[in-house]
């Protein structure tokens, strides 16, 4: 079931129109949606501002024009991102994007606000995969939006709040509480959902109070389980500035360009295994960047913090692909080519206590090599973190329901499974366009468009009411929904259980600057 009509009407206009706090907004209709793309949500972090918490925008006279994309955020070089963010004018880099079939103010659609991943080191909102058109078509106001990433938004910085990325999270979020209603969404229903280091900013804000009430629901799609000490963080943040010859601090860094400095990082991280022995896992993935455990905006771990009760009232779905790792390994140029030796290393590096290789074998007998690196891979970065995060909160008595994506992709020849980011394009219905189509194939087959039906109705239906569908995660149970084309109502018990097994007794504490 969807949660509204299926095919909206656009009584609204070729150029919808809505008043929000700051001004009057003009946006474009499409297929039978309002769109408000571009629409500031705080003041360009430039100038007085470079590195500081985000500040209310201030209003604008007569009526803007909301039918681009803000500019991106700078940052690092993957995958070309650092070309876009270059090739946008303007500084405005904090906008949100809005997407309503139904703009009128006593509508009282359900609101589901998303968060991109990129390893906190690049995102944009205005990547064609995440077009909110489709889902919105479902009956829900869809928003999207920027926030800082790499050393601009979670580089730790003498004179800087830490996390500042997050902070433009909580504040777009704000955002949506004060103005969706004039989008047709409503405030009190708001869901927040996210993949990757999306998914771990879903988890972050759980753990914040300053996000406390901003959102009823969450949904975490394969949460990358990284965390930093502040200082693990000020460690990785000292080359990245030394690379211009600086210091980290507000007074070096706030002169420099944008791009020379997520250039700095990327330089960094092409180098990171020499600095394995202070930095730990995060260096062997050269994951440079991610929210800290700052004791201020985010005092503690999402896992510690649901434990202790913080996100009891908030509903949660959360899971992950089965072959998480798969991708990356691919991108490593390592896919198929994963040496006995390279998967012991593995094995030490991201596996829970000094018995975990061990415990993989022995748990996984007839694994090779390449089937070891990625299990262990997936289930420290993405699986573990993900399931860890259901199970802290169903033990503070909260509610959380699980799932796991098992459909192995067509596209590129069939050899990446059902790896990270497949779940993407399957969630926006966005089967032929942006990076992660190429995941799902030229010509996206009935059997795709049909499983990306069965998950927006889950993800939207969780929005409206909370249930997606299945029941929600127990510890004795453990039920959890897997998505597939093969079966359009799986239930079953967790499947990954050896790897449950294995991890069980992990904290997933904040990742420490190692002694040396």
């Amino acid at each position: 079931m969807t949660v509204g009509a299926s095919e909206p009407s656009g009584v609204f206009g070729a150029r919808p129109e809505v008043r929000v706090a700051g001004g009057v907004l003009s946006g474009s209709g499409e297929a039978g949606v309002a769109v408000f793309r571009g629409v500031p949500f705080a003041e360009p972090p430039v100038g007085r501002l470079r590195f500081a918490a985000p500040r209310p925008v201030e209003g604008w006279d007569g009526v803007r024009s909301a039918l681009s994309y803000g500019p991106p955020p700078p940052q690092g070089g993957h995958f070309g991102m650092d070309a876009l963010a270059r090739d946008a004018a303007g500084d405005d880099w904090l906008t949100v994007n809005v997407w309503s079939p139904d703009p009128s103010p006593g509508a009282g659609l359900p609101v589901m606000v998303w968060i991109q991943g990129g390893a906190y080191s690049i995102g944009m909102s205005g990547l064609p995969e995440y077009d909110g058109g489709r889902l919105a078509q479902d009956g829900v106001v869809v928003v999207t939006f920027n926030y800082r990433v790499g050393l601009e938004g979670y580089g730790q910085i003498e004179g800087a709040p830490a996390n500042r990325g997050l902070l433009d999270q909580i504040a777009a979020l704000e955002w949506v509480r004060d103005s969706i209603r004039a989008f047709g969404g409503d405030p009190g229903r708001v869901t927040v959902f996210g993949q990757s280091a999306g998914a771990g900013s879903v988890a972050a804000l759980l753990a914040t109070e300053r996000a406390a009430g901003l959102f009823c629901r969450a949904v975490a799609q394969s949460v990358q389980g990284t965390y930093f000490t502040p200082e693990l963080a000020a460690d990785i943040s000292a080359p990245c500035a030394a690379e211009l010859g600086l210091r980290p601090t507000v007074a070096d860094l706030s002169g420099v360009d944008p791009t020379r400095l997520a250039a700095a990082s990327d330089a960094v991280g092409a180098k990171a295994n020499i600095w394995a022995d202070r930095w730990g896992p995060v260096a062997h993935r050269a994951i440079l960047f991610s929210p800290v455990i700052d004791g201020d905006t985010l005092p503690v771990t999402p896992w510690q913090a649901l434990a202790n009760g913080a996100g009891r009232d908030v509903e949660i779905l959360t899971g992950h692909t089965r072959d998480e790792t798969r991708l990356l390994a691919a991108l490593d140029g390592v896919l198929g080519q994963v040496t006995p030796e390279h998967a012991e290393t593995a094995l030490h590096v991201f596996g829970p206590g000094r018995d975990a290789a061990h415990r993989y074998h022995e748990a996984f007998p007839a694994a090779g090599p390449d089937d070891l690196y990625e299990l262990v891979s997936s289930d420290w970065l993405f699986r573990m973190p993900s399931l860890h995060l259901a199970q802290a909160q169903t033990a503070a008595g909260g509610r959380a329901h699980v799932y796991e994506l098992t459909w192995s992709a067509p596209g590129m020849g069939g050899a990446l499974g059902a790896c990270h980011g497949l779940d993407v394009p399957l969630v926006f219905g966005n089967l032929d366009r942006g990076q992660p189509a190429a995941l799902i194939g030229e010509s996206p087959s009935p059997e795709a468009e049909e499983l990306s039906a069965r998950m927006r109705d889950a993800w939207t239906s969780f929005a409206a009411h909370g249930d997606p569908g299945w029941p929600a995660y127990d510890t004795r149970e453990r039920l959890v929904r897997l998505f597939d084309i093969e079966n359009r109502e799986s239930l079953a018990a967790y499947p990954e259980e050896a790897s449950r097994m294995i991890w069980q007794d992990h904290a997933f504490a904040a990742l420490p600057l190692l002694d040396h």
